[in-house]
């Protein structure tokens, strides 16, 4: 008969299981007292005891005021107790200490204080601050560096994070708690290994929400010996989510060396508690983070997403990315269909064509992402030097070019005034890939709004409007970048462009 295993993988969960007055003899208890008769150990454990209950006594929202400087502990307060359990140590047998102990425990396990995942009262400001999302909790922040929060560690007093409920509509039936890991919630499961907690404000299924929010836990990667998850947990405005983009998917499988596992809680109960090993918490995507970080971070994901991509395509990226080292400029009109799509997609392409056919080693390529694969969009990225489209997720892409590459941005009527900030991410995006932004083109013509141009209710209808054209400016516009690019770049390539990855 073959040896069982003691190799625990990443979907381990361990019981932990609770004593509780109405257990029978078959019942099973959830706290093992490491105490023996050795009195080095036993002392060990009193005095680490006794740290916990001097940090728990430290948290204002759990202590209980005297009524004045000298007034005695009451009988039923921690404090009182832990001398009771010291007195008890020095008079009585271990069978006592025992029992004394494990009663602290259990006071210990049931001060756990479950809170709503999504706290109501930041409804009107969801991302603000600590945002509606764990509203309890303090980020960690250095210079610079991504906002999060890592459980367990100094700032959580050595506890780690719990979650209960299931719910995917209302994140208010959902919770979270801190608790020492010696002493979790009733009947809680304990889920081994690194687990990153993602909450987005969007949606996880468009690439670039999704990847706004998985983001931060690349340079948190970086910055960690490269460490990876075990899982994801997905929050959506605090409500359970169990999948990404496909996109995303591949560009985490090529980021971490295999494809996500999110957590379904599929096999625990709705009210069972799950406590973490080890969790970090993001909640504000690249909040905080200097364009450094960014820079750097978008390095490692243009490398791993091309590495990996290469080998999926036996070798076509590497083969296709080195032509440019022979002199030739990727011009990439990267489409769309509906909503933000441009009204004539011939009479534009024919523009851009013309420019292309009088500019030295110019190609031009159009693709619609609707059609193309992960891999697919990777290859077509590193071919590019020069990336037109219009507003929309599928400029997310734009990181997989070279660093310098140019991109051009054409919005429909209506946007500017009406958009809000969200209308320059690929703006920023450009800015922290190490991008060029070329500009944007905004059409002054489209359809009417029966409201005042700058009422909000207009932007409903110019949200998925159509792009016209402008010959006379397209065509001056693309002579200019195109001649800009082929004098800045003869024929280099970035150092970062393609080759061995940090964290390989």
């Amino acid at each position: 008969m073959a040896k069982a295993s003691h190799h625990m993988d990443r979907n381990t969960t361990l019981p932990i299981r609770t004593k509780t007055p109405s257990s029978s003899k078959s019942s099973k208890k959830c706290f093992t007292l490491p105490l023996s008769t050795n009195s080095q150990r036993l002392s060990a454990f009193i005095l680490t005891t006794g740290l916990t209950i001097f940090a728990l006594s430290r948290i204002p929202n759990l202590q209980t005021p005297p009524s004045s400087p000298l007034a005695p502990s009451p009988p039923w307060s921690l404090k009182h107790q832990w001398h009771n359990i010291l007195n008890t140590a020095l008079s009585s047998d271990n069978s006592t200490l025992e029992s004394e102990l494990e009663a602290m425990a259990e006071k210990l396990r049931e001060s756990v204080t479950f809170l709503p995942l999504k706290d109501m009262r930041f409804a009107d400001r969801p991302q603000e601050g600590h945002t509606w999302f764990m509203s309890s909790m303090y980020d960690a922040h250095v210079e610079g560096e991504v906002q999060y929060q890592h459980f367990p560690s100094e700032s959580s007093k050595g506890r780690v994070l719990c979650v209960k409920g299931h719910d995917t509509h209302d994140g208010s039936w959902n919770y979270y708690a801190l608790a020492w890991p010696e002493t979790l919630p009733a009947n809680a499961m304990l889920m081994r290994g690194l687990t990153f907690v993602s909450y987005n404000h969007y949606h996880y299924d468009n690439i670039w929400h999704g990847l706004s929010s998985i983001f931060p836990f690349i340079s948190w990667h970086q910055r960690n010996s490269c460490r990876s998850p075990d899982r994801w947990v997905l929050y959506h405005w605090g409500e359970l989510r169990f999948k990404m983009s496909p996109w995303l998917n591949n560009l985490m499988a090529a980021t971490f060396g295999e494809r996500p596992h999110i957590e379904e809680f599929d096999k625990i109960e709705e009210n069972t508690p799950v406590c973490f090993e080890e969790a970090v918490v993001m909640r504000h995507n690249e909040g905080g983070m200097s364009r450094q970080r960014r820079v750097e971070a978008y390095d490692l994901l243009r490398c791993k997403a091309r590495n990996y991509c290469n080998m999926k395509l036996g070798g076509e990226i590497e083969e296709a990315h080195g032509k440019k080292r022979n002199g030739i400029v990727g011009l990439t009109m990267f489409m769309r269909r509906g909503a933000r799509s441009f009204q004539n997609d011939s009479a534009v392409i024919e523009i851009f064509q013309r420019e292309c056919n009088k500019a030295e080693g110019c190609s031009l390529m159009v693709a619609y992402s609707s059609n193309l694969s992960f891999c697919e969009q990777v290859k077509l990225m590193s071919m590019t030097d020069i990336l037109v489209s219009p507003h929309g997720a599928q400029l997310t892409n734009m990181f997989l070019m070279d660093r310098n590459s140019s991109i051009m941005e054409f919005y429909p009527k209506g946007w500017l005034k009406n958009a809000g900030v969200g209308q320059y991410v690929y703006r920023w995006l450009a800015s922290w890939s190490g991008m060029r932004y070329e500009g944007a083109w905004r059409d002054p013509d489209g359809e009417p709004c029966p409201y005042p141009e700058e009422d909000r209710r207009c932007m409903s209808i110019y949200k998925s409007g159509q792009i016209g054209y402008n010959m006379t400016l397209f065509t001056e516009w693309a002579t200019n970048v195109l001649q800009q690019v082929i004098t800045t770049r003869k024929g280099t390539l970035s150092k970062h462009s393609f080759g061995g990855c940090a964290c390989s």
